[in-house]
């Protein structure tokens, strides 16, 4: 039976390159391994679309449904995020950078986790551990996974080790020049125009579970928060109707990446419990916050601090 090596809903690249690179180190030690998402390749966010090209790799297969199969989990390790009916699966294996989620196992498992800014970091350094050879293409994705999570090493979840992955890694793609990769995948990542607010909300969408009360958070990643000035509504439409689909709150972070800083925009049973986690004052169900750029390290430690978890 192949290992289905598998990342969180609404992939991110972190979670298609870590799919791609841990099934790659699975086969290069004997194992059956396929990479897998849960979307189709034509839904993928335009980030990813466009490195998979850029480095000439196909898309991860979809698998929705891990009834029966053996999982290896990448970038994620919660229940909320990962495929339908987890629990029935026989988990082998989780590699990530968050921190440990609900999922549990009857048996012992691989288990690899780092305190970085990428799954693909913890990647690299098993690929060194183990003496295997990182592909030239692979590296090519590990790296720009890398640079996006860590946004070209702005983000406060960038570590001394996410940095010195890039070079190593650059070096086996051949990048010489990792600030040009960046602003490609800005473009690619940052591009709204003609897109529905609906995919725009789920393009790096994730749910949580805060006590009890599921939580919604989105984030789109912006050269300029007027690229979105017009669709404002739209996306506001979009956060209600999920909001209405049994979350306590839905929260959609527009980052904007040259001034480092989000503009959180807030749909929330109790809006002032919000307010709390942040010390701010939404306006028209939104917060400027200056300097939040990772919604793994600045909003939801905040959040389940503010919900009591």
């Amino acid at each position: 039976m192949s290992i289905c090596v598998i990342g969180h809903t609404n992939p991110d690249t972190d979670s298609v390159a870590a799919a791609i690179s841990y099934a790659n180190f699975l086969k290069a030690q004997g194992q059956d391994a396929i990479a897998c998402m849960q979307t189709d390749a034509a839904s993928l966010n335009p980030e990813s679309k466009t490195l998979l090209a850029r480095f000439g790799l196909a898309a991860p297969e979809m698998m929705k449904d891990a009834e029966g199969k053996q999982v290896a989990l990448v970038d994620h390790s919660d229940i909320i995020q990962a495929p339908a009916n987890i629990m029935k699966a026989e988990l082998v294996a989780v590699v990530d950078h968050h921190k440990i989620g609900d999922v549990t196992t009857n048996n012992p498992i691989f288990f690899y986790a780092q305190p970085v800014g990428c799954t693909c970091t913890v990647l690299n350094e098993m690929y060194k551990t183990a003496g295997i050879a990182i592909p030239k293409n692979i590296a090519g994705i590990m790296l720009a996974a890398i640079l996006s999570d860590t946004v070209n090493f702005k983000s406060p979840t960038c570590t001394p080790a996410d940095k010195a992955a890039c070079a190593e890694l650059a070096k086996v793609a051949e990048v010489s020049d990792m600030n040009e990769l960046f602003m490609e995948m800005l473009k690619a990542k940052s591009s709204v125009d003609g897109i529905p607010a609906k995919d725009l909300l789920f393009r790096d969408y994730k749910d949580f579970d805060m006590k009890g009360s599921k939580v919604g958070v989105g984030q789109l990643e912006l050269a300029t928060l007027d690229q979105v000035a017009a669709i404002r509504g739209d996306l506001m439409k979009e956060m209600e109707k999920v909001k209405a689909d049994g979350r306590h709150s839905v929260l959609l972070m527009l980052t904007d990446v040259v001034k480092e800083g989000t503009d959180l925009v807030v749909l929330s049973d109790d809006p002032s419990l919000i307010e709390k986690a942040f010390n701010a004052k939404l306006s028209n169900n939104a917060m400027w916050i200056p300097g939040m750029m990772s919604r793994k390290k600045q909003t939801i430690p905040n959040l389940q601090k503010a919900f009591g978890c």
